[in-house]
């Protein structure tokens, strides 16, 4: 009987890990509410024609303050995962140079910069990033923004 104790053990110990819900360790969490306000801002406001889904939304890749250890593709996976979970949202793309060409009158350009907004904070049991992120939206083509925002807040470094 001893020796099937072992195995038992070793079985609900595993059913336990597999029922347990995901920790908010990864980037992709830590950003996860960063994300989601800058997609709520961006489509609850003018000049984004209500419902937005006729709409094309291309992402540039953001600019990150190094000093925030974090990457730009972070960033922007994590922008883009928000705005394509908008319900009646608007289509997403990475824009690239090349599309920079043209004109159409459903295609918005969104730049973003993340900036440290401070020093770190420093806690007793983690330390906070400070942050700043400025949003930029513009009809394709155009040089001035039809729309800016600035979002504040801090990150948790030690879910980075």
């Amino acid at each position: 009987m001893k020796p099937q104790l072992p195995l038992l053990l070793a079985t609900l110990l595993l059913a336990g890990c597999a029922a347990a819900p995901d920790q908010p360790t990864t980037v992709r969490q830590a950003l996860f509410g960063l994300g989601e306000r800058a997609a709520e801002q961006l489509t609850a406001t003018p000049p984004m024609p209500r419902p937005a889904s006729d709409q094309v939304l291309l992402l540039a890749e953001p600019a990150v303050d190094p000093s925030l250890g974090l990457s730009d593709e972070r960033l922007l996976e994590s922008l883009t995962r928000a705005l394509l979970a908008v319900s009646d949202g608007p289509q997403v793309l990475a824009w690239r140079e090349a599309m920079a060409e043209g004109s159409f009158d459903n295609h918005w350009r969104l730049d973003s910069r993340l900036e440290a907004d401070g020093p770190r904070l420093r806690l007793s049991d983690r330390e906070l990033l400070p942050y700043r992120l400025s949003l930029e939206l513009r009809r394709r083509g155009g040089d001035a923004p039809d729309w800016r925002t600035e979002i504040s807040g801090a990150l948790d470094a030690t879910a980075l």
